[in-house]
């Protein structure tokens, strides 16, 4: 791995597939600091990331995500920062990723992500018709940059959140700080 930053986890991965809930798992079992840039965004903005979308379209949204970035690269600590599903889509985004720490790749299948999302009406991606079709279109469109950018896939479907953070902790090295498997 050999970053600067290698102690520090970034979590990857299509919306729903845990990267909020298994960042805050991970933090406290690793007694890191959780950096969410989704709610990072939110709180500079003043606005939920689908009133930024609304208001101000998809692109802004991914230039801010690429500023905030370069801003948590400079920042020193242990840490473990959950990202926006579509950060590693702009290119510009895999490098400050890896620079962050071990880039770990939460990968689920479309169905997965339907069954967690179908209810959800703040996903301003899954909006309209036919989502599990735009899950699976999107997802597919993705996946290559999410490979490229991960130093570590798990495949969390059949996982219980205990087992995808022992596995993480187990991956980066970081169970003999906590005693914990």
């Amino acid at each position: 791995m050999g970053k600067e930053t290698c102690g520090n986890v970034v979590l990857i991965g299509f919306m729903g597939s845990g990267k909020s809930s298994m960042g805050i798992r991970l933090s406290y079992r690793m007694r890191y600091v959780l950096e969410d840039t989704d709610k990072l965004i939110e709180a500079r903005a003043g606005k939920t990331i689908s009133e930024i979308f609304a208001q101000e379209g998809e692109e802004t949204f991914r230039a801010m995500e690429t500023a905030l970035l370069e801003k948590l690269v400079e920042k020193k600590g242990q840490r473990v920062y959950s990202v926006g599903g579509g950060t590693p889509v702009r290119a510009v985004n895999r490098p400050l990723l890896k620079k962050l720490g071990t880039v770990v790749y939460l990968r689920t299948r479309p169905e997965t992500i339907y069954e967690r999302l179908r209810e959800d009406t703040t996903r301003p991606l899954l909006q309209g018709e036919n989502p599990l079709g735009k899950i699976r279109r999107l997802m597919a469109e993705r996946e290559s940059a999410y490979m490229e950018t991960a130093d570590i896939v798990l495949d969390v479907d059949e996982m219980t959140a205990d087992q995808v953070a022992d596995a993480i902790m187990s991956l980066v090295g970081r169970t003999r700080y906590t005693g914990q498997r």
